[in-house]
């Protein structure tokens, strides 16, 4: 697994053609969860409150976000559209990321995290 130092290292090692896309996550889950911590674990960015709260990456065919198996299960119906997995969203490049909903489920990992740590 290739290990980067940061975020934009991350995201500037990506293919061109996906890094608007890998932007566009990042901006989008910055703004939902603004006091959250970055770093890279397993070998993808991560968004950190006191737990792990998101991941995202460069797949090929598609943007994986994983946003944990409860954010699944919580937005389920709104996730019909895309394929999924236990604790994976896959958003195909050739199409726009489902800007709100992305923002919805950060949130709700947000509350969850800090729900879960009082």
């Amino acid at each position: 697994m290739k290990t980067y130092p940061s975020v934009a290292a991350y995201m500037g090692a990506q293919a061109k053609d996906v890094q608007p896309q890998l932007r566009t996550m990042y901006d989008i889950v910055r703004a939902a969860a603004p006091k959250a911590t970055e770093e890279i674990k397993y070998g993808m960015p991560t968004l950190v409150g006191n737990k792990d709260l998101v991941y995202f990456a460069a797949m090929k065919g598609h943007l994986g976000f994983y946003p944990t198996p409860s954010a699944i299960v919580a937005f389920a119906t709104e996730l019909a559209p895309y394929s999924t997995s236990k604790g994976c969203v896959r958003f195909p490049y050739d199409q726009p990321l489902p800007k709100t909903l992305i923002t919805k489920m950060v949130k709700f990992r947000v509350k969850e995290d800090s729900t879960n740590n009082k």
